[in-house]
């Protein structure tokens, strides 16, 4: 059962995320997710959920979602991620930039009966903006 939850993860992220299929999230996700950490104004369950991703590919039109570590236990898989993309429009009130990104993070997912239940994301918020040109990487 970990192993098939670390599948379940790795699919949600490969075809949902990066391909942007939002029609078939319900097949991971539960309608009545809950997000730990939010994105600001996101709004509650799958629907909250589609609507960031949305936003992020609407944003990122060529964002790669990769996973490059997970350790699965019980009903929990936390997964190391990265993902790239170009900035191409308005994202998180920042205004196309046209730069390339690179943002690392990591996702704690609970399961339960092969479809996340909740989930939390921690990402770095703060070296995005960077990259995207808000705030200058501090002098050496």
């Amino acid at each position: 059962m970990v192993k098939d939850n670390a599948s379940i993860v790795r699919r949600f992220a490969e075809e949902v995320i990066t391909q942007g299929d939002m029609d078939i999230a319900a097949q991971f996700v539960w309608d009545d997710v809950v997000e730990q950490v939010p994105f600001p104004g996101q709004g509650p369950g799958l629907e909250g959920l589609k609507d960031v991703l949305r936003g992020m590919r609407a944003a990122f039109p060529d964002l790669d979602f990769s996973i490059k570590e997970q350790i699965a236990e019980e009903d929990k898989v936390a997964s190391r991620f990265e993902w790239t993309g170009t900035h191409h429009g308005e994202f998180l009130g920042v205004p196309k930039t046209g730069k390339q990104v690179r943002v690392w993070g990591i996702v704690i997912d609970r399961l339960e009966e092969g479809r996340i239940k909740d989930t939390r994301i921690i990402m770095d918020i703060f070296g995005l903006m960077m990259q995207l040109g808000v705030f200058s990487p501090p002098a050496s």
